[in-house]
């Protein structure tokens, strides 16, 4: 049996908390013989482990009610990695203050501090090199739709 994924993102909407605190970022299913469901939550405030379990019990209890106890896959609930880009605009508001690490749509990078979130984008503090110095220029506004992957540059002072 083939699992749908439009109707495992309608129960994945169902089985997040009714706080709104959690997001989806990606649901992706394999198309194994045993299918392997991967759900990628986060939340403004970050995500711990209770809140993927929960929502990995109420969604493994809407699978099992569609397509019966005895369908063979496998759940994975988990959290965005520290190296994976920002895919959901709230995602950005967790990172202010932190250095990003852009790819824009015409090809061009920018690396910069992170200072707001807006509704339509981000404001940016890009650092360029000049000579041997770094540079820090005024915050620009940088639109989620110019954006093509977001990264968060970690760093280990």
């Amino acid at each position: 049996m083939k699992l749908d994924r439009a109707r495992l993102s309608e129960f994945l909407e169902s089985s997040l908390p009714i706080n709104g605190n959690l997001f989806v970022v990606d649901l992706a299913v394999s198309d194994a013989i045993r299918p392997k469901v991967t759900v990628t939550l986060d939340g403004e405030q970050g995500l711990g482990i209770d809140e993927c379990a929960q929502v990995s019990r109420r969604l493994a209890r809407r699978i099992e009610e569609e397509y019966g106890e005895e369908l063979s896959y496998t759940l994975e609930v988990t959290s965005p990695g520290a190296d994976l880009p920002l895919r959901d605009p709230r995602q950005y508001t967790r990172h202010i203050g932190r250095t990003l690490a852009l790819k824009l749509q015409d090809g061009t990078e920018k690396t910069g501090t992170l200072e707001a979130t807006e509704a339509t984008g981000i404001q940016l503090a890009e650092v360029v090199k000049e000579k041997s110095k770094k540079k820090i220029l005024p915050p620009v506004l940088v639109p989620f739709t110019d954006i093509n992957e977001a990264k968060v540059v970690i760093s280990f002072k």
